[in-house]
């Protein structure tokens, strides 16, 4: 469906999608466009999505996605399953399974079983991070660092489109046990209330975007009661930006979503829009443009952040472009990230030295309103740690680190060093230098593991 669009933000008219169409496993075949590919490799693509989940909107497939380039096209490559993602020999046992037409309950088996291997809930997320209210823990939260509670509310447990590298993957596979989700308003608010250290509530998910607006006022409109005070800001983790920013501008609550966003900054709340952009072309479209201006007229900020992925945006060039792109549209840029280290990460992971020459090359060619983005971090088990450098100290070749975020504060800014590794892809690979046994949080943090019982 697709009409004329005149928005009130703006005098510009374009012609849109404004009927949101998705498409899953089942329906892979329905996918116009796929039909320019071999059976074999249409076949390839259900093999993969029978393991990690494939979901996929028409405005992704006609307005994102360069059909002239494909498989290699950046944004085919971030929503559509590619023969890689998985071990060849995980994939062999899927194949065989699908040729011979199992019955579904052997697939979901084997596909379990895959899955397990795959690490589905990295740095410890599952164990660590649950608070407790009235001596009981709260499913849907997380509590890693002190000033930061993460929230996911239960309508927002989808996304329009699915990343491919996406480390919350296990989210979406129908596992209840590996879901974080939450419809209790009231928890989160007597929590909140509990604990005045946490100045930040970030809603996240999946994607809070695919909720309707009253679901979200049930959640953000209690923020404002005064003995909320001490939560200065509200952040929303969201890809919608990218595969649905319809949701901004066309859809039939957009307005009065936006009317949330600017009643929370006019109560004195800080509203920060996470965007998760992975390449410039995701901020191209007309609507996508539309939609970024509507949501800063609210007073609401967008903050931008994404990780280094193979086959998407590993070239210093296209970090450079997304980066100017964001300053010219007022977007912060916020975060370079390390892929993580749980489903697809064979496919896509970059060795941690390639990572840091890509952002160090990328920063070199922006100026400084772009030189906001952090990076490359990697939200590892104790924290947030950025790869500073690579130099040669005392005649030893070292990464050089640097905690930005820490589950013990004592630990945010501190330098540490770790021994060069040219195929290390992610901080569990990394060891202590100079000959020393561990590095100087281990201890500590191996006693916050066993308290957890992680």
């Amino acid at each position: 469906m697709t009409r004329l669009i005149k928005t009130r933000a703006s005098d510009e008219v374009y012609t849109q999608n404004t009927k949101f169409v998705v498409y899953t496993e089942r329906q892979l075949e329905r996918i116009a466009p796929l039909q320019q590919l071999t059976a074999e490799q249409r076949f390839e693509m259900r093999v993969v999505a029978n393991v990690l989940p494939f979901r996929v909107n028409q405005y992704v497939i006609d307005e994102l996605i360069d059909w002239n380039n494909i498989p290699a096209d950046p944004i085919f490559q971030l929503t559509f399953p590619q023969r890689g993602m998985l071990a060849p020999e995980d994939y062999d046992r899927m194949a065989e399974a699908l040729m011979r037409e199992a019955e579904r309950s052997e697939i979901q088996a084997i596909a379990n079983d895959i899955r397990e291997k795959l690490n589905p809930h990295p740095a410890g997320q599952q164990e660590m991070n649950v608070p407790m209210l009235d001596g009981e823990p709260l499913p849907g939260m997380q509590h890693k660092y002190r000033e930061t509670v993460l929230f996911f509310p239960s309508q927002g447990q989808v996304c329009h489109t699915y990343c491919t590298f996406c480390f919350r993957w296990a989210q979406f596979i129908g596992d209840k046990e590996l879901r974080f989700a939450s419809n209790e308003a009231d928890s989160l608010h007597r929590y909140l209330a509990q604990h005045k250290e946490v100045t930040d509530l970030l809603i996240t998910g999946g994607d809070p975007m695919v909720m309707k607006t009253h679901h979200l006022k049930g959640y953000l409109d209690g923020m404002m009661r005064p003995e909320l005070d001490h939560v200065q800001t509200i952040r929303i983790g969201t890809k919608s930006l990218t595969f649905w920013p319809q949701r901004f501008v066309t859809d039939p609550d957009a307005d009065e979503l936006l009317a949330l966003f600017t009643r929370l900054v006019r109560g004195g709340k800080h509203v920060a829009l996470m965007a998760h952009f992975n390449h410039w072309r995701e901020m191209e479209t007309p609507i996508v443009r539309e939609a970024i201006k509507r949501i800063q007229a609210t007073g609401a900020v967008i903050r931008a952040q994404a990780p280094v992925v193979q086959h998407i945006n590993d070239d210093p060039d296209v970090w450079a472009r997304m980066w100017r792109t964001q300053v010219r549209l007022g977007i912060v840029p916020y975060y370079m990230f390390v892929e993580r280290d749980t489903g697809a990460k064979r496919y896509f992971e970059v060795p941690l030295e390639r990572t840091w020459q890509i952002y160090r090359e990328a920063i070199q060619q922006v100026s400084g309103l772009a030189r906001t983005a952090r990076g490359p971090s990697m939200s590892a088990g104790p924290g947030k740690v950025e790869i500073q450098g690579i130099d040669v100290i005392n005649g030893e070749k070292v990464f050089i680190l640097r905690f930005i975020q820490g589950r013990n504060p004592d630990w945010v800014q501190r330098i540490f060093f770790a021994k060069y590794d040219p195929e290390a892809t992610w901080f569990d690979d990394l060891v202590p230098a100079f000959g020393e046994e561990k590095f100087f949080f281990t201890d500590e943090y191996n006693a916050m593991q066993e308290q957890a019982g992680a």
